[in-house]
């Protein structure tokens, strides 16, 4: 019997949001006129900062930096990635919005901005923010230790169910991502479990390596190194194809879980730029985006491109909110 399926990207916006999708190669708004504005006048005259609200190691600090290293080569200035973590990606994020509307400071937001608010948690709204572009979108995997008992989705479940609360899942901070999915994989398959909250997926990687918890529902992405290593296994993948780097892996669809559950990731300046400004940081990361060397640094990473320019990532943002919300009350992890 198949479990009920879970779409955290709104099907309003699917024409928008398909993961594998990435500029086109005219660069989207490249060459505007506001943005060749914007190069004569002299911006940028300065190196820019570019706010990561998770550690380093993550699938968040990953693509952020290669992004950052392929749009120098459009500005001409260097872009240096400054993690400001804590309090599931609030204090981050809280450092984009009130950071000097100059350009200077831009800053990565992540599906938190979409979990925080309606739990309390932030007091601020992807409404806070001018979006840039959307860059990817990555699914959540079950994966455990490598010796565990337990080699398919179905087996976690019924060791789950035999030892109830005994099985510990890292997630990346309380209220985020990844806790939700696996609020998700406890709700969907009557599991009971304890949710262990980091600073990030990649310290929770690390504590599932080294046998502090038994499970993480992080991306592909931010397991490869372990995975790679044969310090850990994933059990499925909560997507509706399987990886291209594993294809070993299965879905949780085909193992009879209907699970599809992603996480996104985009560039996003505070409320105030000069739209001139914003529209030079636009082309320059659009054009990052359609950087082979950026492309083949994401695939590597198993990191999955999925570009929206800024209306189309406005759009998604707000129907995001609604979906995530929606979410969180059907498991629960929302008190309504």
């Amino acid at each position: 019997m198949k479990h009920k399926r879970i779409w955290i990207i709104p099907a309003a916006v699917a024409v928008l949001t398909i993961v594998t999708g990435c500029a086109k190669k005219d660069g989207g708004t490249s060459g505007t006129a506001a943005g060749a504005k914007a190069q004569e006048a002299g911006f940028p005259k300065k190196n820019i900062a570019v706010i990561c609200p998770w550690a380093a190691g993550g699938g968040t600090d990953a693509i952020l930096r290669a992004l950052s290293a392929a749009a120098e080569k459009q500005l001409g200035v260097t872009l240096t990635v400054e993690n400001k973590t804590g309090g599931a990606g609030a204090i981050g994020h809280a450092a984009i919005k009130n950071a000097k509307p100059d350009g200077y400071t831009l800053g990565m937001i992540t599906f938190e901005l979409s979990s925080l608010p309606p739990q309390g948690l932030i007091d601020f709204t992807y409404e806070d923010y001018d979006p840039l572009i959307r860059v990817n979108s990555d699914a959540a995997t079950l994966t455990v230790k490598a010796d565990a008992p337990y080699n398919t989705i179905a087996e976690f479940v019924e060791y789950c169910k035999a030892n109830p609360g005994g099985v510990s899942i890292g997630n990346s901070a309380p209220g985020s991502v990844w806790h939700i999915g696996a609020g998700l994989l406890a709700n969907e398959t009557g599991i009971e479990v304890k949710h262990i909250p980091f600073e990030g997926a990649a310290p929770a990687v690390t504590a599932l390596a080294g046998g502090h918890i038994q499970a993480v529902t992080v991306s592909l992405a931010e397991v490869k190194s372990q995975l790679d290593a044969g310090n850990v296994k994933c059990l499925g993948l909560m997507d509706t194809k399987r990886s291209e780097l594993y294809p070993g892996i299965p879905t949780f669809t085909e193992e009879g879980y209907d699970i599809v559950y992603s996480t996104w990731r985009g560039m996003a300046i505070p409320k105030g730029v000069d739209p001139v400004i914003k529209t030079r940081l636009v082309d320059a990361l659009t054009a990052a985006m359609n950087d082979p060397e950026f492309a083949e640094k994401a695939r590597n990473l198993n990191l999955q491109l999925a570009y929206l320019p800024p209306d189309r990532f406005a759009l998604f943002l707000k129907e995001n909110y609604e979906a995530v919300e929606k979410t969180l009350k059907e498991t629960h992890l929302l008190d309504e």
